[in-house]
This record gives structure tokens, C-alpha cells and sequence, in this order.
């Protein structure tokens, strides 16, 4: 199929997806217009819950793996929409509707991004494309689920909306539950451990504290203190004071270190919600990396988080759309938009699978 009309029919299929439902956990109804896509090329597919995955035609064992990655679920939409988030609609050259852009648009021009190679032979490495489910909620169904099923992945790429430049790092996130402790009384009597007092000191320290590692792509680890409760009633002082501290760390550390040197260090006491959410990265002399930057795409470090969280290989984020149009009210992504996606990922294919 030639590249003109495989676009037309991946945007055939984003409006189809758009009009579909497909929270986090309940992607079956998507899952199921992806598989009919797969049908259409005659390509092969498996499924595993609401994860659609398939292999190019000529996979062999003894070359290395190519990932292609994008998600099909969505958010709710939010309370400012004016339009049906369902309906999928174009207006001045913007498709409108939920999941367009985060990350329909990605996801659509992967699908035919593989099925423009899925017969081609020769190739320096295999490819595996898995429309994935459940990362909106880093859910237990989703992209993570599925690394145990695929064969070993050497890189990949994440398809979310990155204006079709080459995110080579992504910050990882640890989320801390912290408590500072006191000595609980009326508050008509003297008390020089009060939780609450005792809790400038460490909002000073959070505030003030600084990692060491700063990292080309990344910049500094950003430390914010982000919830905070205590209390129940006038006259007494309470026994503790709950904290929630948020932690977006660069390509120069893993979770369990930051947790490490937190625990170890912070003036408080500090419970890691998950320590899976890593950061990513790519060495940007590698060659998929070097692909994109020959044909003028600019490389940056992001700040979002996205399945690349889940994947212990090289990872690249790369997709049409913009990442600050995603969750908004009336989200859309332009027609061109997806054009030159899929234009740029078979370009980009083509000079590193060659």
C-alpha cells in the first residue's frame, strides 16, 4: 500500500478509536478495532487482556529487536470540554477528540509504520509492535505485563507526542508518604515537640536540598513536597504530620538510590510508594538516534512520564502531536501532523534498519 493511502487509513482508524471508550483497564472495545487493523494487512497478531502485539514476517532469533510501542487508553476527559470527547471531528485541519493526541496519533502511525515494513526483508533487526493498555494508570495489564511474554528487546521506541523530535531521556518518578513526629497534647499546655513546628525544619530541608548528579538531558532531580496533613481538631496538637514529597529523577540515578540517599539523609521519616518508575534514555550516539538527528529532528530530555518507565533497554520517545495539548479540554492533533509522523518513522526506519 502506498504511503498516501496507508495514512489515509490510519487516520480512518484514530477517529474510529477517538469514538470509542477506553479508560485505563476497559480498552477491550479498542483492542478489538486494532486487531480488525492487523486483519485488513493480513498480518498476524496475538492479544494478551486489552495488549495487541505482532511480529514482522521475517523474524529471526539471531538478530537483535526493535520495539514499537504506543497505548490505546485513555483519561477521563475533564470537566472543561465543549465538545463530545467521542466524536471524532476535523475542523481546519484538526482532528478533535479524546485520545488523539495522547496518543492515538502515535499509536495509528506506528501501526502503519510496521505494516509498511512487516514484509520487508533484510532487515538488521526484527520488529515487535504492541499496542499497549493501562499506561494512563501505570496499570498491572499493561506494557509491563508484557515484557515476560516478548522475546529479549534490544531498543525501542515509545510513541508519545513529542512534535516528531527525538526525546532521548525521560525523568523517572518516586513518590515518598513522609511523617514527622511529635509528642501529641492539649493545646492549652506546654509542648515543645510539636509535630506541626517540627515540620518547618524538614519543609526547609525539602526545599533546600539539592542532588549532586545533574544530567545533560535531564537537568537536576526536582524534590517537591506536594501534600500535606495534620490535625483533627482545635485543640489538640497532633501526634504526626503526613507529607507527600514527589520525585522526578534524571538518567543519573535509580529510584532505589534516590530512595537510598532520602531515607538516609531527610530529617523526616520517608516510605517510597514504588520504586518501578525509572528514569529512561538512549545514548545519543546510537544509531536510531543518529537516523533522526540526519534527517533534522533535534534531541531533548522529558520531563512526562510514559511506558519507557517500564522498559530496562535503550528507549527512544518519539511521536507526532504536542505533550502539552494531552489531557486537556478539546484535545485534537493536526491531519499533517500524522502525515509527517508517519512520513519521519519510516524515514527514520529506514536509515537504521538498513
Amino acid at each position: 500500500m502506498e504511503q498516501q493511502a496507508l495514512t489515509q487509513k490510519a487516520i480512518t482508524l484514530l477517529k474510529e478509536l477517538i469514538s470509542i471508550q477506553s479508560f485505563s483497564s476497559e480498552e477491550n472495545k479498542t483492542a478489538d478495532a486494532i486487531e480488525r487493523w492487523f486483519s485488513s494487512f493480513n498480518i498476524p497478531f496475538k492479544r494478551e487482556k486489552n495488549n495487541v502485539y505482532a511480529f514482522n514476517k521475517y523474524f529471526n532469533d539471531s538478530k537483535p529487536t526493535l520495539l514499537l510501542n504506543s497505548h490505546h487508553d485513555t483519561v477521563k476527559p475533564n470537566k472543561a470540554y465543549t465538545r463530545d470527547p467521542y466524536n471524532a471531528h476535523v475542523e481546519e485541519g484538526k482532528l478533535y477528540g479524546l485520545g488523539s493526541n495522547d496518543a492515538g496519533g502515535c499509536l495509528v502511525s506506528l501501526l502503519a509504520t510496521f505494516s509498511h515494513f512487516y514484509n520487508a526483508k533484510d532487515l538488521n533487526h526484527n520488529i515487535i509492535i504492541v499496542a499497549s493498555a493501562e499506561e494512563e494508570s501505570s496499570g498491572p495489564n499493561g506494557l509491563n505485563s508484557m515484557l515476560p511474554i516478548l522475546p529479549h528487546i534490544d531498543v525501542a521506541i515509545v510513541g508519545e507526542p513529542t512534535l516528531m523530535q527525538l526525546a532521548i531521556a525521560e525523568k523517572g518518578l518516586v513518590v515518598f508518604n513522609g511523617t514527622v513526629k511529635g509528642t501529641p497534647s492539649h493545646a492549652a499546655h506546654p509542648n515543645n515537640n510539636n509535630a506541626i513546628y517540627n515540620t518547618i525544619e524538614a519543609l526547609e530541608w525539602f526545599k533546600n536540598y539539592k542532588f549532586d548528579k545533574v544530567s545533560e538531558a535531564l537537568g537536576e532531580v526536582k524534590l517537591t513536597v506536594t501534600q500535606i496533613n495534620a490535625g483533627s481538631q482545635h485543640n489538640v496538637v497532633p501526634a504526626q504530620v503526613d507529607l507527600v514529597i514527589d520525585v522526578r529523577v534524571n538518567d543519573k540515578y535509580s529510584n532505589k538510590e534516590i530512595a537510598d540517599i532520602l531515607q538516609a539523609e531527610a530529617p523526616c521519616e520517608l516510605e517510597p510508594r514504588s520504586l518501578r518508575l525509572n528514569s529512561s534514555a538512549i545514548d545519543k550516539n546510537h544509531a536510531l538516534v543518529k537516523s533522526g538527528i540526519a534527517l533534522g529532528r533535534n534531541t531533548y530530555g522529558s520531563p512526562t512520564l510514559s511506558d519507557q518507565a517500564a522498559l530496562s533497554c535503550q528507549s527512544l520517545k518519539l511521536g507526532p502531536g504536542d505533550s502539552t495539548r494531552s489531557h486537556s479540554a478539546d484535545e485534537y492533533i493536526y491531519l499533517n501532523e500524522i502525515e509527517e509522523g508517519i512520513d519521519l518513522y519510516i524515514k527514520i526506519l529506514n536509515g537504521f534498519l538498513h
